[in-house]
């Protein structure tokens, strides 16, 4: 694989992030119901719902580079990250029980912030 990611690259990336953020939803859904409070379940749901959100964008992200050529490489790490530090920070809490790591979530945070800001500056001004 090149150093820089594809168009292609991006679309199997948000399809294993899709498939992974189901299945993270299914075992919060099932397995942890019985294993964790009622607030931390929240928690592991809000992160599923953040990570699924994001997977699509990325998916919506790398078919538009498929057919237009664009570059999304910027975009496309900012929405990964921000998958990566919000819902896996989420993950870790509800698993571990440590509080702390809620510490990370806001980076998360910030990374899909400049996703969203990098569509608005570079998508949207493209001719």
């Amino acid at each position: 694989m090149e150093s820089t990611f594809s168009g292609m690259d991006w679309l199997r990336i948000a399809g294993g992030l899709g498939f992974l953020g189901v299945g993270l939803g299914a075992f919060g859904a099932h397995a942890l119901k019985a294993k964790v409070p009622p607030e931390m379940l929240t928690v592991w749901h809000t992160g599923v719902l953040y990570h699924l959100i994001h997977a699509l964008v990325l998916l919506a992200l790398a078919l538009f580079a498929k057919v237009s050529g664009a570059d999304i490489r910027w975009g496309a790490r900012f929405f990964a990250v921000g998958i990566l530090l919000f819902s896996g920070s989420l993950y870790a809490m509800t698993l571990t029980g440590i509080k702390s790591l809620g510490a990370i979530t806001p980076l998360g945070g910030v990374a899909f912030l400049l996703g969203w800001g990098w569509v608005v500056l570079r998508l949207a001004a493209r001719p």
